[in-house]
């Protein structure tokens, strides 16, 4: 067989498969049963276009979000898969959800603000500027990410199919079939209070879905910067899925939070106690 496939075929083998029963549904995002992505916006306590996202009837505490950029997962997101930092899209569900109130400490947050009070020291600021000292909000928490990247090839699958049909229709079916991936993902958020560094929650999430190799990559690119990568390709839905799976989790868990105590106080040598 020619190893060329006219785009057109591919279109139509695609079709044929997603409409077979086998195949029906196999390009959906799976978060808990239901399908989702990033999306709407975010102004102070008012929130529209993501009803998925677990809310809080007021903040528990101001918040940063921290990603530790030397670790593997963060080269393959930014790399491998040319996504913007996960920083970005839980920003946005966090301020949806209303359940913290968000201080900016990224790199280029503080150099805005270094800039502007370097200016006000100068004397350019016009008088009233207002760039004192002792202005800026203490982040109460911090909330961390981490992602497990898994990809699994169930080509076998389309090639039982394209027997099925036979002909050139079912050869085709086989040769797309042949990159069929199933794009799986966990994420896990940690959250910890700054001023004791005592963990307060962590929370692990999932999300699947399936991809005909880089098919899928001819309906959408991926984003630079904001959270366009997110809702366009294959790789970022599945991540966005998952983050928000794992951030609805752990607000669920925070609803009855009950803090942890140690018999002596927290840190005071604690109740497991060592032989002579």
């Amino acid at each position: 067989m020619n190893n060329y496939i006219n785009f057109k075929n591919v279109l139509l083998v695609t079709s044929l498969m997603i409409g077979t029963p086998s195949f029906a549904g196999l390009l959906d995002i799976k978060l808990g049963g239901n399908k989702e992505n990033a999306t709407g916006a975010a102004a102070g306590s008012n929130a529209t276009g993501n009803s998925q996202v677990e809310k809080c009837e007021s903040p528990l505490g101001t918040l940063s979000i921290i990603e530790n950029q030397q670790a593997g997962w963060y080269t393959i997101l930014t790399n491998q898969y040319r996504l913007p930092p996960s920083a970005n899209l839980l920003k946005l569900y966090v301020q949806q959800s209303n359940c913290f109130i968000l201080v900016e400490r990224s790199f280029a947050a503080t150099e805005a603000i270094n800039r502007e009070r370097e200016l006000m020291n100068s004397g350019e600021l016009r008088s009233g500027s207002n760039f004192g000292k002792g202005q800026m909000v203490a982040a109460d928490y911090s909330l961390s990410p981490e992602i497990n990247f898994s990809e699994s090839n169930t080509g076998g699958v389309g090639g039982a199919i394209g027997g099925l049909l036979g002909g050139t229709k079912g050869s085709l079916v086989s040769a797309v079939a042949g990159g069929l991936k199933r794009k799986e993902a966990s994420t896990l958020i940690t959250l910890f209070d700054n001023r004791s560094s005592v963990q307060i929650s962590a929370s692990e999430g999932t999300s699947s879905k399936y991809d005909f190799g880089g098919i899928s990559g001819f309906f959408g690119g991926s984003g630079a910067g904001g959270i366009g990568g997110y809702t366009n390709t294959p790789q970022g839905k599945v991540l966005s899925a998952a983050f928000l799976d794992s951030y609805n989790q752990m607000v669920r868990a925070l609803r009855n939070y009950k803090a942890q105590q140690v018999q002596g106080g927290l840190g005071k040598g604690g109740t497991l106690t060592i032989g002579q």
